[in-house]
């Protein structure tokens, strides 16, 4: 049974009710969310009011779903009945409060969990970092001097913090892999078109996917199962699995501990290869241009009648994107459907890949930068150096937290990503589930109190 699971089975049962546990919730956000800066909104009317629902109901002898009394909170790009959607800016407003919950939020709501907070993102999720000029910077609670990442950096970092057991996110071009990475949390991108984006606020939509972060991989599969209505719960055997270690772009500039848990992950695989991707460059390059585009085309009204109103670092980008021409967004689009293929090909002889999921632990907040090719370049625009190639493909990646290595201070947390075919979560979520119970993946929760936090 997964922690999320438990949970509800312990409000089911009467051994804690759904009103407290909502009123835990939103305490822990008065008093600890300070330092981290993870939620943007507190939906205490709502949560309240759905928590007591649920007690009613369990009173009476009726079903709550399996999810039932189990606290969430969104990134801000999700719709929630009654509130404006902001997407992270100021920019929306004024715009007319959303009638109805997002189709993903509706689902967790159905089966019995309780939406209880909004949470920080990059403005319109375009970036890495979540460094909001207009609602603050998200912290990573395992160093409060750290990026959480980005751009559903809120979403990870409160799972990380210990203040929600389970958040939505979305992943453009990295951005639920990328905060999971940093912030030592299980997350989850599926594959293209699995999970409606109705009432999810746009960023580039032909890229676009959303999806849960938890603190572990059975309640990822938990998860995802209420979201998709999948069966990912079961784990099956994975010992007849083939491997894919991804090398070449994926292995250059990485942190050595980061190759060190790789090595471990791996050592307990049977079947492993190494797999060169062509081109990788030239896909995340692909990868840049039709996000550019894509989201400079959605604002382009907004950024001549109110420019002023973005973001600095996002209204840039996002007019560099509404005055690209055409051929450079054909070309990409091009190569977007070759590498496409040249990834579904890959899958004739694996049936999961392994590669990091960002180069190296959280940068600073003081100094956000990564190395890459012997230079410091921005985090905020180049964490994703390991996601992007990958979003082109449409498959399912889960973000795993590697374990800490034995005998050794833990630091701060690195992340991998697993890859496979379209519709493979179930056995991606498999794999994860067994190399946790194997002590290879996972990553301890932040403490509140921990030594490192600023």
């Amino acid at each position: 049974m997964s922690a999320i699971t438990d949970h509800a089975h312990r409000i089911r049962t009467g051994a804690v009710s759904a009103v407290h546990t909502v009123q835990q919730t939103l305490e822990a956000f008065r008093q600890r969310d300070a330092a981290y800066h993870t939620a943007t909104r507190l939906l205490d009317e709502r949560a309240l009011k759905a928590a007591a629902d649920i007690d009613a109901r369990i009173a009476r002898g009726e079903p709550v779903g399996p999810l039932a009394g189990v606290p969430f909170g969104v990134k801000d790009l999700f719709d929630l009945a009654g509130l404006v959607t902001t997407a992270g800016s100021v920019v929306l407003k004024d715009q007319p409060p959303a009638r109805q919950d997002a189709e993903v939020v509706r689902r967790l709501c159905a089966a019995g969990a309780i939406p209880v907070a909004t949470l920080n993102m990059d403005e319109f999720a375009y970036g890495f970092a979540t460094e909001n000029a207009h609602y603050g910077t998200t912290k990573n609670p395992h160093d409060t001097a750290c990026l959480a990442g980005g751009s559903s950096g809120g979403s990870a970092a409160a799972v990380a913090a210990g203040l929600l057991p389970l958040t939505l996110g979305s992943d453009t071009n990295g951005s639920i892999r990328v905060p999971a990475s940093l912030c030592g949390v299980w997350g989850l991108r599926p594959t293209q078109g699995v999970l409606p984006l109705d009432g999810v606020y746009p960023f580039a939509a032909s890229l676009d996917v959303v999806g849960p972060f938890t603190r572990t991989s059975a309640d990822l599969a938990c998860a995802f199962e209420a979201l998709s209505g999948e069966n990912s719960s079961i784990v099956q055997d994975v010992s007849g699995l083939k491997i894919g270690r991804l090398d070449g772009w994926f292995a250059q500039d990485l942190d050595p501990e980061l190759v060190a848990g790789v090595n471990r992950l791996l050592a307990a695989c049977a079947d492993v290869r190494s797999v060169t991707l062509p081109d990788v460059a030239r896909a995340r390059a692909a990868s840049f241009v039709i996000t550019a585009a894509e989201g400079g085309a959605l604002h382009s009204g907004r950024l001549r009648t109110q420019p002023m109103a973005y973001d600095p670092a996002t209204r840039d980008r996002l007019i560099a994107g509404a005055l690209l021409p055409s051929l450079p967004v054909i070309q990409a689009q091009r190569l977007r459907a070759w590498f496409r293929d040249v990834l579904h090909e890959t899958f004739r002889d694996v049936d999961i890949l392994v590669a990091p999921a960002t180069p190296g632990v959280a940068p600073r907040l003081d100094q956000p930068t990564i190395t890459l090719g012997g230079r410091q370049v921005s985090a905020r625009a180049n964490l994703g150096l390991f996601t992007q190639p990958l979003s082109l493909a449409g498959m399912p990646v889960v973000a795993a937290p590697l374990a800490p290595a034995p005998g050794k201070p833990v630091g701060l947390p690195l992340g991998v990503q697993l890859i496979a075919a379209p519709g493979r979560e179930a056995t991606l979520l498999a794999f994860a589930q067994t190399m946790e119970k194997a002590g290879l993946l996972g990553f301890p929760s932040a403490s509140a109190d921990a030594s490192k936090q600023a």
